[in-house]
């Protein structure tokens, strides 16, 4: 991972531009969970820090744009780009992380770049898509999880895929891995969003109910509500809730058990990923970590 953050460092000192330099470093501090992971993967390749690095500028540039598009004021806890630079500077910073990621991409062989570069653009449809959803209440799990996997999931998958090409080993194994890695990531996070405190999230609490997304616990609440209940959720859907609305909301959820259901399909998509690479301890232990971070 040292030699990732060299890497990254690196890349960003190219830009030659003490601004960029500066708003980059207050998106430190994240997980770094694709980098880690193509390093897990790509064990004996000289190629592998620098792949981790370019996935890692991507990741960073989507969540500027994302910010600016939730018009989210924190990010891991600490002002975002947006909020203390604005919107317009938050934008171009993440259009310089993308370039300059895709600038050094192309030293990789054809395959592992197109792999990376085709998921940029289905999370940028991810994206989209969310945006497009925010607007109305969805209470389609199928369509919440299509989604999902665009903006979420398939940067994770390419990570996976792309590190098992370079160190040849089975690409769509490893694929299936990075894919239900990030959708069960992403569903875990979605919990958290509801049972977690501020102080942990770094953001609200049910923060994204207020901006308008319906997560797997609200659909499948939903689905278990009679009419009445379900035209009240409705009619709370993308509005800062009070205490009571906020109680009401988690005592149906308990009453229906609509955590322990988004639980359980995020356990059966990681027990899939485990199965795909049983052998891998270190990738399983990923898992299990991840899975830990439930309510």
């Amino acid at each position: 991972m040292q030699r990732v953050e060299r890497e990254i460092a690196r890349l960003i000192q190219e830009i030659d531009y003490d601004v960029v330099t500066h708003l980059f470093e207050k998106l430190q501090g994240g997980k770094r969970l694709r980098a880690k992971l193509i390093l897990k993967i790509a064990t004996s390749s000289e190629q592998a820090p620098l792949l981790g690095a370019i996935v890692e500028l991507v990741h960073g540039a989507s969540l500027l744009h994302d910010d600016v598009i939730d018009e989210a004021t924190l990010r891991r806890g600490t002002p975002s780009v947006n909020a203390t630079d604005g919107s317009k500077t938050a934008v171009m910073l993440g259009d310089i992380l993308y370039s300059k990621a895709f600038s050094e991409l192309v030293l990789f062989d054809r395959e592992i770049a197109k792999v990376v570069s085709s998921s940029v653009t289905a999370l940028s449809k991810g994206e989209m898509m969310d945006v497009k959803m925010s607007q109305n209440f969805n209470d389609d799990a199928q369509i919440y999880l299509d989604m999902l996997y665009l903006k979420t999931a398939t940067l994770i998958e390419a990570a996976a895929q792309g590190a098992a090409l370079l160190e040849g080993k089975d690409a769509q194994k490893h694929a299936l891995y990075g894919k239900n890695l990030g959708l069960s990531f992403q569903i875990i996070d979605d919990i958290l969003d509801i049972t977690a405190d501020e102080a942990t999230l770094g953001k609200p609490a049910m923060n994204d109910f207020v901006e308008g997304k319906c997560t797997l616990p609200y659909i499948y609440l939903y689905h278990a509500l009679n009419t009445p209940e379900q035209e009240r959720l409705r009619r709370l859907h993308a509005k800062v809730l009070d205490k009571e609305e906020t109680l009401w909301i988690k005592e149906k959820m308990q009453e229906h058990k609509s955590i322990e259901k988004s639980f359980a399909l995020a356990q059966k998509l990681s027990n899939e990923a485990m199965q795909a690479v049983k052998e891998d301890a270190g990738l399983i232990e990923i898992l299990e970590t991840m899975i830990k971070r439930s309510y």
